[in-house]
């Protein structure tokens, strides 16, 4: 294949609006009538279910609230580093001490390495990732002991049940409706088919994450720009058993990565023998042939990075996209009538200090206090909770993104320019550089290049996507619809890019050229929505099953 130029975006379908939302007035006898409805069961939507629960429990006037996930179970779908600050989580819990929070560890201490490929070499911490008062956690773990508290309180939690669609009337959000299941892969239903069920609500609350569907179709209806887009990163983390891991946080940035291509490695020592290590890469990558998952294996195969692997056992693997806009890419607004969105769904996520997780759970905090207030005192169906806008952008969450907002930004421009652009940034606590204006990720071209031999595991510290997804616990049935959309035609070289993005496998180029599509293997990393094939809602308990991410 020779040299070229590919840009995704000309091969990308379009958002698919219809299917997300529907204007139909929708009733049924299988009907569900709530305060609030919450889509996502991660950090930022059981935040709020647990605070609204408890300001109702105050007011003896108890909400009924219905938490919605697409996993089979709280915490299968979540993923992150995790080096977590505890302050969302001490609000939340008040009288209950460090200890009894569901965290691994105190952070120690921690190193910055640049890494070449044979070398290692110790940097000053950046003051943005020094993580003191930290702690090292299993996001997966934080979410299943926050939703069993949830629970206590009188939370209905709906594990097992994607939500489909938005319902709306005009600019009002009415409610949402879940996804059918029992439908085989010709669209026609099987002998356990159920069909979706409305869930109607004064409010909605979108807390799905990173790239959610809902989201983004909201944004899209109602016309709710940033000033900059948001822009991505694709993280591939895996989860081991080892003989001789870290005792202190570890970063690096550098090899395995080219310097035009922006991301850094993470190393979480997680106690009882247990050690995380992931790599986290923006998918603004010039290059057609990035591949995360291949170099994740690549670094470990690094002389400073292998001795804490060598003779250890991969217990888990996962991946997950980010989004890095940071403050400049936050939607102009958070709240319309009868809708609200939360934490990763609405980009809070500060890249420079590696933490989104504690802006997440304080976002759903202040969204439960400001609905709390509206819902008593009026009985407006679906009222517009500006309140929370107001507050969130008014809270330590944004002063924190906006001291970091072009961090991630600089780095545009190269490896070294964007070291220069970040350290300016940091020292001027954000005043300078002034802004910057990026593309979308799906807009920037993609060099291609001479295919180069395919990565050889040893299935010992080095693994294939195959056996990636094995450990991912993923227990797609191979027989439901195939919940990606790609575009009706897809060139050969376009192919290859998806078969290099995707951590999984799901995308895989024919003898003949043609791109081959393995929807069951599919992690919901939702990279390729970014990229090339639209993602959306699956079968419930498709995807991964994580216990220890």
């Amino acid at each position: 294949m020779p040299e070229g130029l590919i840009v995704p975006k000309n091969t990308q379908q379009e958002l698919p609006l219809e299917r997300l939302i529907t204007s139909e007035n929708e009733h049924s006898d299988d009907s569900l009538e709530v305060d609030v409805a919450i889509v996502g069961a991660g950090p930022a939507g059981l935040a709020a279910a647990l605070e609204l629960s408890r300001l109702g429990a105050e007011r003896k006037r108890p909400w009924t609230i219905a938490v919605l996930e697409k996993a089979a179970g709280l915490g299968e779908h979540s993923l992150s580093g995790a080096v977590i600050n505890p302050i969302a989580l001490k609000a939340l819990f008040p009288d209950v001490p460090l200890e009894g929070l569901p965290f691994r560890k105190a952070v120690q201490g921690e190193r910055v390495y640049y890494l070449t490929k044979n070398r290692a070499w110790r940097m000053p911490t950046p003051p943005p990732m020094r993580n003191h008062g930290n702690f090292v956690a299993s996001l997966s773990e934080v979410v299943r002991w926050m939703g069993e508290r949830a629970e206590e309180r009188g939370v209905d939690l709906f594990p097992g049940f994607p939500v489909e669609t938005l319902i709306m009337r005009g600019e009002s959000v009415e409610g949402i409706r879940t996804l059918p299941s029992g439908i085989g892969r010709d669209g026609k239903p099987k002998a356990n088919f159920e069909p979706g069920t409305v869930v109607k609500a004064r409010v909605t609350i979108l807390a799905e994450g990173s790239r959610g569907m809902l989201s983004q179709a909201w944004l899209a209806r109602q016309n709710v720009l940033s000033e900059n887009p948001q822009i991505f990163a694709l993280g591939v983390k895996e989860f081991w058993r080892t003989e001789s891991g870290p005792k202190d946080v570890i970063h690096t940035l550098g090899y395995p990565l080219k310097r035009d291509t922006f991301g850094g490695s993470f190393i979480y020592p997680m106690g009882e023998g247990h050690t995380a290590i992931g790599l986290v890469v923006g998918l603004d990558s010039p290059r057609a042939d990035t591949d995360v998952h291949a170099l994740l294996q690549e670094m470990k195969l690094h002389p400073k990075i292998r001795p804490y692997f060598e003779g250890g056992e991969l217990l888990e693997w996962g991946a997950k996209t980010i989004p890095e806009g940071g403050l400049l890419s936050v939607p102009s607004r958070l709240t319309g009538p009868g809708l609200m969105l939360l934490g990763d769904a609405a980009g809070l996520v500060d890249v420079a200090s590696l933490k989104g997780i504690h802006y997440a759970m304080h976002s759903g905090i202040l969204a439960a206090r400001a609905l709390d207030e509206v819902l008593s005192a009026s009985d407006e169906p679906n009222p517009d909770v500006v309140s929370y806008d107001r507050e969130i952008r008014s809270s330590f969450v944004f002063s924190d993104l906006w001291r970091n907002r072009t961090f991630r930004l600089g780095f545009k421009g190269g490896f070294w320019r964007g070291l220069a652009s970040a350290g300016l940034s940091t020292a001027t606590f954000g005043y300078l550089p002034r802004r910057f204006s990026p593309e979308r990720d799906a807009d920037e071209a993609r060099v291609t290049h001479e295919r180069v031999s395919p990565f050889s595991p040893d299935g010992r510290l080095t693994f294939s996507k195959v056996d990636a997804v094995y450990r991912s616990g993923n227990n797609t049935q191979d027989d439901i619809p195939s919940h990606l959309l790609p575009a009706k035609v897809v060139p050969e070289d376009v192919a290859r890019f998806y078969a290099a993005m995707c951590p999984a496998g799901v995308y895989e180029v024919s003898e003949e050229g043609e791109l081959l599509i393995s929807p069951s293997n599919c992690v919901d990393c939702k990279a390729t929505d970014v990229l090339g094939p639209r993602w959306t809602p699956r079968e419930g308990g498709s995807g991964p099953s994580h216990r220890r991410m």
